[in-house]
């Protein structure tokens, strides 16, 4: 009988050991209720790990990370990891929603534009968040952080791209610029006219920093915004985000999986559950996103979204910049970046 209930007791234990699935995710990205259905309907555990930065996320697995299963790079990490050697190889055969896939999107994909290592998960933009109760009459531009009545209210994303891109979209230039004068005129504007007025420069709190009052106007991406308000009425009656006039930086965030997954079969279903429509469509109206990637669930969706996929298109996709991103290192941490 001893060995009867021991017999049982490990039965059970076994059947209670799901498949575990390992995502590293950007912070505010794949709401739960979808990673809940995913989970019902595979039998299956998710564990689910956020990162704030490409650099972040990117870092940690050189240094070591492992166990995930499926990463979310934005399209110049996308190529950095692949040229890395860092990706297993996509299976379409096993990801047939694919065929939901805007080709819009996928003609700007040039990382990766036969999805051999990646598959689109979202086409989207950083901008500016504005509390209108406090700042009532501004222009649309990344003029706003030149502004010192605003001083000390103001946040700026710390992200060498997305600032970097902001600065050179706005004297004229392209967020991928090469030439060591835009970059130095880049480098001046920050420093000498955005900086100045900024608290800090800031990737993980400036939605709570907004929420609380504390920031005014925040660079960065409404969903994180977004989350942070949802139970405050008036303040999100008063929360007006735009895409600066003048461009910036876009991005492409694509689901890849990891070199050595344990769970290639199964990141593939995550992957393909990704793209149903209506999973899709409930991932776009969590975050008050447009439907930019999956077409069919544009006719999905129900609520409003931040900005619509009309504005995109007048943003420029961030490239990999090979040889020369030590030259934006060096002048993002040696610069721009220090003594913060």
């Amino acid at each position: 009988m001893k060995k009867m209930g021991i017999i049982i007791a490990c039965l059970v234990f076994l059947c209670g050991c799901k498949e575990k699935l390992y995502i590293y995710n950007w912070a505010y990205y794949t709401p739960e209720s979808v990673i809940e259905k995913f989970e019902k309907e595979f039998d299956v555990s998710v564990k689910y790990d956020e990162f704030n930065s490409n650099e972040e996320m990117y870092a940690k697995l050189k240094a070591g990370g492992k166990g995930y299963d499926i990463v979310f790079p934005t399209g110049d990490f996308v190529s950095i990891m692949i040229n890395q050697d860092m990706f297993e190889k996509i299976d379409k055969s096993l990801v047939p929603n694919i065929v939901h896939i805007d080709p819009l999107v996928l003609e700007r994909t040039t990382y990766d534009p036969e999805m051999e290592y990646s598959v689109p998960y979202y086409f989207g933009a950083a901008g500016v968040v504005v509390n209108t109760s406090k700042v009532p009459v501004f222009e649309e531009s990344w003029s706003i952080f030149a502004r010192d009545d605003l001083r000390n209210r103001m946040t700026m994303l710390d992200d060498m791209r997305e600032v970097m891109g902001a600065a050179l979209s706005f004297l004229g230039y392209s967020v991928n610029s090469k030439d060591t004068t835009h970059l130095l005129a880049a480098q001046n504007l920050i420093n000498n006219s955005w900086k100045p007025n900024l608290v800090k420069f800031d990737a993980e709190s400036f939605g709570k920093g907004y929420a609380n009052g504390d920031f005014w106007v925040v660079h960065g991406y409404p969903e994180n915004v977004f989350e942070e308000i949802f139970d405050n009425p008036a303040l999100i009656r008063d929360t007006y985000f735009y895409i600066p006039k003048e461009g910036g930086s876009s991005y492409i965030d694509s689901m890849c999986i990891l070199k050595g997954s344990k769970k290639v079969e199964l990141a593939h279903k995550f992957i393909n559950f990704i793209h149903r429509p209506e999973i899709y469509a409930e991932f776009a109206d969590e975050w008050g996103f447009p439907a930019t990637v999956n077409v069919p669930a544009r006719l999905l969706k129900t609520g409003e979204s931040w900005y619509t996929y009309e504005e995109l298109l007048d943003t420029e996709l961030k490239e990999d910049l090979g040889p020369d991103l030590d030259v934006y290192n060096n002048i993002w941490f040696n610069s721009i970046r220090a003594g913060q």
